[in-house]
């Protein structure tokens, strides 16, 4: 694996079409498909965020490595100041860009990596990365490029596959690798995700230190889902999110920080 980074661009291109289909695949004829908001709910804030993020319609958001811009979309048409979505893939924002279109809101995309972010110092006040900062190897460098465009008091979150999670057999429910395993590997087990795909695997305790060491305030941390009934969960076709392995351990971590 000389390039993971650039195996994993060539994937996602050619797997756009494919992936962006099951995404859409129980969207309704003529209806428009789904999108998801990242932000956070007012409602739920705590004092520390709600004293640093603006109002929503002042609100500058990024979505970093945005894929086909659900997430991106969906930020923009809760009426935001700025929504931005950054990819690496250009066949995934050519599907983020239909996207935007079929929604009519107010939102750009850029081709760029997140390790190297095509943005200005200083411009957001939140930014975003759902299920992507494990696919790329150098993380400190993506962390950094997160805090170099966010403005003072900036909020950044993001989610990982849990990585203690990570360490099971679907199949099995038994241990398949030591927790310290950093990688690359690639990831066999997820039916979401291509069975292709390089991953890398950090510690929690790896991950704190990283936004730390990148300049933020580590403020939130979250497992979820947290319930061991496998009733509780009613996920079909992917192993990895099976509802046997997710009552075990938690599926997803997440962090919220705040640029330090």
């Amino acid at each position: 694996m000389a390039d993971p980074d650039g195996e994993n661009r060539e994937l996602w291109d050619a797997w756009a079409d494919e992936h962006q289909a099951m995404w859409n695949a129980e969207t309704d004829d003529g209806g428009l498909p789904p999108v998801y908001s990242p932000l956070p709910d007012p409602g739920s804030l705590d004092d520390w965020q709600a004293e640093r993020l603006p109002a929503f319609e002042d609100l500058d958001f990024v979505e970093l490595g945005c894929g086909g811009g659900q997430g991106t979309v969906g930020a923009a048409d809760e009426g935001i100041g700025t929504a931005v979505g950054v990819d690496f893939s250009t066949q995934q924002l050519r599907h983020a860009t239909r996207l935007r279109n079929l929604y009519g809101v107010d939102a750009e995309f850029v081709v760029g990596d997140v390790s190297d972010l095509p943005l200005a110092d200083d411009a957001f006040d939140l930014a975003y990365s759902g299920f992507v900062y494990f696919m790329v190897e150098d993380l400190d460098a993506a962390l950094g490029e997160a805090r170099r465009v966010l403005r003072e008091d900036g909020v950044l979150s993001f989610e990982v596959p849990h990585p203690f999670h990570e360490l099971f057999d679907p199949d099995t429910l038994e241990f398949e690798r030591s927790y310290h395993a950093a990688g690359p590997r690639r990831d066999k087990n997820d039916e979401v995700l291509h069975e292709d795909i390089v991953v890398f695997d950090r510690t929690i305790g790896e991950l704190h230190t990283a936004l730390v060491e990148a300049g933020f305030e580590v403020k939130q941390l979250w497992e979820w889902p947290q319930s061991d009934d496998p009733d509780d969960y009613d996920d079909e076709g992917a192993k990895s999110t099976s509802p046997e392995l997710k009552a075990k351990v938690p599926r997803t971590l997440g962090f919220r920080a705040v640029v330090d």
